[in-house]
């Protein structure tokens, strides 16, 4: 009796294995290609409605950063975009607006970046095993939450670093704060001094 008792709590445990090891990473890629697709098929092939979600100011701000950092078919649009609407509210709010968009920015891309770490914490999805991502790799495991928060402050190529955070199964709240933190800084920074050079330079022009 203890016997088949043993074997039934070793099936059920071989079964939560085969779940964790098996059907969690396939519904994670299965989740990250249906976001992936999603934003392709709205956005992709017409791009100009991402400008056309400037008029929701911060809402808008949030949604363009969800998704320009959510995926890398955009690339490099999230910033200028986000500028463009801080340049718009400076002389209508000063400068709390441009920090405002930049704050909205700034945890959606954190949020945004979680489709990379899910990637990487499947452990599919890394075919091509670039130099870059190797020595970003090399970094995490170096030098771990510090590498996030850096690389976090550069405007391209952070999705190495969440997929090299979640193959190596550095803790998610963890990453999700160093690239909150990273992302809002760059954002807030760079929007507040576009939206103030911008303007300065806009002016002369209007009369």
């Amino acid at each position: 009796m203890r016997q088949t008792t043993d074997r039934v709590k070793e099936g059920g445990a071989r079964r939560g294995r085969w779940l964790k090891r098996r059907l969690i990473p396939v519904l994670t890629i299965i989740l990250v290609i249906a976001i992936t697709v999603g934003i392709y098929l709205v956005y992709g092939r017409h791009p100009e409605r991402l400008i056309e979600l400037e008029n929701y100011v911060y809402w808008g701000a949030f949604l363009i950063s969800l998704i320009g950092n959510a995926t890398v078919i955009l690339p490099g649009a999230v910033l200028p975009i986000l500028s463009a609407i801080g340049i718009v509210l400076y002389p209508v709010t000063g400068a709390v607006g441009p920090i405002f968009v930049g704050l909205a920015g700034g945890i959606a891309a954190a949020i945004g970046e979680i489709t990379g770490y899910m990637v990487g914490y499947s452990g599919r999805g890394i075919a091509e095993r670039s130099k870059i991502y190797i020595q970003v790799e090399s970094w995490m495991r170096r030098w771990g939450a510090v590498t996030i928060f850096i690389l976090s402050l550069v405007p391209f190529f952070f999705d190495l670093v969440g997929i090299a955070a979640g193959v190596l199964r550095f803790p998610w709240w963890k990453f999700f704060l160093l690239c909150w933190l990273g992302r809002t800084l760059l954002y807030v920074g760079f929007i507040s001094l576009a939206a103030m050079w911008g303007w300065e330079a806009a002016l002369p022009y209007l009369g």
